[in-house]
């Protein structure tokens, strides 16, 4: 008898620990959901490699303008001011005064000289011709962590002449058709998926391959009706991923 005794006394400790264990961990469980992201440890947004962007809007369209995928728009072109349909630098980013411009307009000459051979310069340089090419817009800056972004938007007459030239002009699958300075070889890079993308915009983004000299460079390009983008960022070392889906998908979002 005194034997059962010590098994009960014994059982009902067990219990009672179990007991406060599970009210705890209820507790905690409850807090972690009614608490902010940044709130709690690791979960924090700075952490987690995003820049500081700013609030991203569309820009206003011109009285009686649709939207580039509005229903009435069949040409999907883009009727907004396209120096205003680039992305802004994250805070804290020192401006690229080489990609300004004249009046935030691009010469051809400034974006065909990132590419390495010359003649793949000319050869695009007459395919952007032909294509009906209007004007190129431009942005870029260096954050504190020293990544080097640059961002190219460049307006066609059709946006019929815009996707053909998307795909097979720019890139082909596997790899861009023209290559970078910097990135003599690289390979397609699936992370980037339309599930982070705007619905209207398609991507085709490539990471350079090892071993690459100083810099790492990424580069994808976009196709939105009658707009063609190329987003480039490098870094010495590595080039981060998160900021470059990110700023991927912010650009996407004035695109749409």
């Amino acid at each position: 008898m005194r034997k059962d005794r010590r098994v009960l006394r014994a059982a009902l400790r067990w219990s009672a620990a179990v007991v406060v264990f599970v009210v705890a961990g209820a507790g905690t469980a409850y807090g972690i959901t009614q608490m902010k992201r940044t709130d709690v440890p690791g979960l924090a947004t700075a952490s987690d490699g995003r820049w500081d962007y700013p609030e991203i809007t569309s820009p206003p369209l011109p009285s009686g303008s649709p939207g580039p995928f509005a229903a009435d728009n069949k040409t999907n072109a883009h009727y907004a001011d396209l120096r205003a349909l680039v992305l802004p630098a994250p805070k804290g980013a020192k401006a690229d005064a080489s990609l300004l411009g004249t009046d935030g307009w691009l010469p051809t000459k400034t974006f065909l000289a990132q590419y390495a051979d010359a003649d793949d310069r000319k050869e695009l340089g007459q395919k952007l011709t032909d294509d009906g090419l209007r004007h190129i817009t431009s942005r870029g800056w260096t954050t504190q962590d020293g990544t080097h972004t640059r961002i190219y938007l460049l307006q066609f007459d059709t946006a019929i002449t815009a996707d053909e030239l998307f795909s097979p002009g720019l890139i082909s699958y596997d790899s861009p058709v023209y290559a970078l300075t910097g990135a003599p070889a690289t390979s397609y890079n699936d992370a980037i998926k339309t599930e982070i993308l705007a619905k209207n915009v398609k991507a085709s983004a490539y990471t350079e391959d090892k071993p690459y000299g100083t810099e790492e460079v990424r580069q994808a390009y976009l196709s939105a009706g009658d707009t063609l983008g190329l987003v480039v960022q490098s870094r010495k070392g590595v080039a981060k991923a998160v900021p470059f889906e990110q700023t991927l998908t912010l650009q996407s979002q004035l695109l749409d």
